[in-house]
């Protein structure tokens, strides 16, 4: 992790602050407002994703930067299985639903393409 960046610059974090801002938005809204548990636990997947890019990029080690973007990529995981329950209960808009999952999905291509990235150079630094 080069010091010569902030987590904030990373174009993944970015996507996953949006997704955040997102589901915040779309949960302060009746019916999903009034389903407490799969609201926060919406909310707190939402956060776990950006937080764990930053806490991985802040932790000065590729190997643990790796281990976090893992958690983020399985916490999006979560968040697309919870919006399925929002469209399952009828909490959601179809439509706002999609776009939510399409945003979840986006995330976790993203931080798989840096996993995969970041695990070949360590790697090929391992082996030098």
């Amino acid at each position: 992790m080069s010091k010569l960046i902030r987590f904030e610059q990373l174009v993944v974090w970015q996507r996953a602050r949006k997704l955040t801002s997102e589901i915040y938005r779309a949960s302060s809204c009746p019916p999903l407002s009034r389903d407490f548990g799969l609201k926060d636990q919406l909310r707190r997947a939402a956060v776990s994703v950006m937080s764990n890019i930053a806490e991985g990029f802040e932790s000065n080690s590729l190997a643990n930067f790796i281990r976090f973007l893992r958690i983020a990529k399985a916490s999006a995981a979560e968040i697309r299985c919870q919006l399925c329950v929002t469209g399952d209960m009828g909490l959601l808009p179809p439509s706002l639903q999609e776009s939510l999952i399409a945003q979840a999905e986006e995330v976790s291509r993203m931080l798989g393409g840096l996993i995969k990235s970041l695990d070949r150079r360590l790697h090929a630094t391992r082996r030098l």
